[in-house]
């Protein structure tokens, strides 16, 4: 049996892209200090990276409509999520414990969707590897994932920055 250097890539990689997955997700559970910084980053980051993409898909009509979606649909789950977390301020600084649920599904969801194209990928050779290539953005399932995840951590930190506006004033 021999191993393309892609293959040998992909299976060092692999292990690599777990144990960080694992220690994402981790950290998603439990009681989480509240800091602004990072509240303000992913408000800010998380919108400008769905402009790029729907800027990107605009060639696509389908992931555009996608994306589209996938940002209602984590629209509403940030909401939900908003609704489920336990905020509480205390004299170490503030904390909010999310419901861990909503953020571990749409982080595997997009782990699996990724690490799904990226082996497509890497098993395909000359010119099908450039089309799947090009194709990863255009992906209507691919964008319909990273709306949702996307826009759910956006809300979610604008929520969180809400919250903690209305409990210092």
């Amino acid at each position: 049996m021999t191993f393309s250097s892609t293959s040998l890539i992909f299976l060092v990689l692999v292990p690599l892209i777990v144990w960080r997955m694992y220690a994402r997700i981790r950290r998603l559970i439990g009681r989480q200090c509240s800091k602004p910084v990072r509240h303000w980053l992913a408000a800010i980051f998380f919108p400008l990276l769905i402009l790029l993409l729907a800027t990107t898909a605009l060639a696509a009509p389908m992931a555009l409509a996608a994306l589209a979606a996938g940002v209602v649909v984590g629209i509403a789950l940030a909401w939900w999520g908003l609704r489920l977390t336990q905020f509480e301020k205390t004299g170490e600084g503030y904390f909010y414990t999310p419901n861990a649920h909503i953020g571990i599904a749409l982080s595997l969801l997009l782990v699996a969707r990724l690490g799904y194209r990226f082996f497509q990928m890497a098993t395909l050779v000359g010119p099908d590897a450039l089309h799947a290539t090009q194709e990863f953005g255009r992906s209507p399932l691919t964008m319909v994932i990273i709306g949702m995840l996307a826009a759910y951590y956006a809300c979610y930190a604008m929520g969180v920055l809400r919250w903690r506006a209305s409990t210092t004033q």
